[in-house]
C-alpha cells in the first residue's frame, strides 16, 4: 500500500463521518460573506482556499457521495495533506450515472482497492489551474495528456467554452465548475465519473 493509499484512507473516514454526522449548514451571512470575498460556491457552501480539499468537500451537498467514498477507500488524511493536488470531483449525479449498485459494491471493504483505484484515478499530482490546463494543452496540438495518482492517464481538451476529459475507457466527462482552490491544491468539478 502507498504513501498516497495509506493518507487517502484516514482523510476518506474523517470526511464521511463529518458528512454523515450532518453536513455543515450554511447561513444567509455566511454565503453573503463567501460572495463578498469571491469565494465559490459548489454544493451550496463556500470552498474557502484557505480549507484542504477535504475540509470544503465535506459541506459540499453535490459531494455526498465522493466524500463516502473517499472515507471507505481510506484516503482522507492524504487529501488532508500538504499536497499539492488537482482533483477532478465527480457529483452525486456523475455517480447516479453509474450502473445500478455499482457505488454500493464498491464501497464493500473487499473491493477497496478497486474503489482506490478509481477515486486516486480522479487525482493529478500538483496543482493545475484551468489556465494551466489550457496553456499546457495549446503547447501540445490542443490536447492534455496527465498522469493521475492512480498511474493511468486521462486527455483534456477544448469543447466548447469548457473542458473535456476522456478517460481509459473511451467515456467522457465535462468540468462543470473549474479552479475551486484549496490551501493543498484545486478541485475542478466534474458531471461524470472517470474510469481507470
Amino acid at each position: 500500500m502507498t504513501q498516497f493509499t495509506k493518507g487517502i484512507s484516514l482523510a476518506a473516514a474523517a470526511a464521511l463521518m463529518t458528512a454523515t454526522g450532518g453536513c455543515a449548514t450554511m447561513m444567509g451571512d455566511d454565503a453573503a460573506m463567501a460572495s463578498d470575498q469571491n469565494v465559490p460556491m459548489v454544493g451550496g457552501a463556500p470552498m474557502y482556499p484557505t480549507k484542504n480539499i477535504i475540509e470544503n468537500a465535506v459541506n459540499s451537498q453535490d459531494h455526498t457521495t465522493l466524500v463516502a467514498a473517499v472515507k471507505a477507500a481510506g484516503l482522507v488524511d492524504t487529501l488532508s495533506g500538504p499536497g499539492p493536488f488537482t482533483v477532478f470531483a465527480p457529483t452525486d449525479a456523475a455517480f447516479a450515472k453509474l450502473p445500478a449498485g455499482t457505488v454500493d459494491t464498491l464501497v464493500m471493504p473487499a473491493n477497496k482497492a478497486m474503489l482506490t483505484s478509481i477515486l486516486t484515478y480522479h487525482v493529478v499530482p500538483g496543482k493545475l489551474s484551468a489556465a494551466d490546463i489550457a496553456a499546457q494543452a495549446a503547447r501540445n496540438g490542443g490536447t492534455l495528456n496527465l498522469r493521475t495518482v492512480a498511474g493511468g492517464m486521462i486527455a483534456l481538451s477544448r469543447a466548447g467554452n469548457g473542458w473535456r476529459i476522456v478517460d481509459a475507457k473511451g467515456g467522457t466527462s465535462m468540468i462543470t465548475i473549474a479552479d475551486v482552490n484549496q490551501s493543498n491544491g484545486v478541485i475542478h468539478v466534474v458531471d461524470t465519473v472517470l474510469m481507470p
